[in-house]
């Protein structure tokens, strides 16, 4: 499968695509529905719960760098297409743009795989609208549904430079109950994983 990281150039100009209706000092918002929920890397003023219509979180993107390698990829979350997605909003102070997108780019643009889209997420206290990335189905790291036996062996195997991918998998599931949100897909996974882990020999 074709795989390269995508060059500082490339990040800063998808980065400042994104921004080009940005007006400077405006604060933003961002979503968040899998690692972000559980490791921001930002200071935010705000944080609510949100959901996101027209999409849904799942492990159908391939990880060669962060929870797995070119040899051994593992399987991170991202949105697809369908259904709806709970996370949460930061609401992001517009002086910390500047600083804090080029770090945010480093990290999920790494690849490409995800396209930067400006869309609607409900709250409790209203709509935002929250910069959000969504998967590129025509991206070469875009993995359509694969059967549960597999991802739960591919999520057992792989380790990146983040650490295994079934920590990631089973810290989402967590932050997600821990933040009240219920996922029945992730929470069933997250079980297996746990009862697989406790059934499998050392060493």
């Amino acid at each position: 499968m074709p795989f390269r990281l995508w060059t500082e150039a490339e990040r800063q100009a998808s980065m400042e695509d994104a921004l080009k209706h940005w007006r400077t000092g405006e604060d933003v918002w961002i979503y968040g529905y899998g690692s972000l929920i559980w490791r921001p890397e930002f200071d935010y003023v705000e944080r609510r719960l949100a959901t996101l219509h027209g999409y849904h979180r799942a492990l159908c993107l391939w990880s060669r760098v962060n929870r797995g390698t070119p040899e051994s990829p593992g399987l991170v979350f991202a949105l697809d297409r369908g259904g709806s997605c709970r996370g949460v909003v930061y609401r992001l102070q517009g002086g910390l743009v500047p600083r804090f997108f080029p770090q945010l780019w480093a990290r999920e643009m790494s690849t490409g795989a995800y396209l930067p889209r400006w869309l609607s997420c409900a709250t409790d206290a209203g709509t935002v609208r929250a910069l959000v990335f969504v998967m590129d189905r025509t991206s070469p790291a875009y993995i359509p549904a694969l059967p549960e036996e597999e991802v739960l062996a591919i999520v057992r195997r792989a380790s990146g430079r983040y650490g295994p991918c079934i920590d990631y998998v089973t810290q989402t599931a967590q932050a997600l109950r821990e933040a009240g949100i219920h996922d029945r897909r992730l929470a069933r996974v997250a079980r297996l994983l746990a009862a697989q882990r406790h059934t499998l020999p050392e060493g």
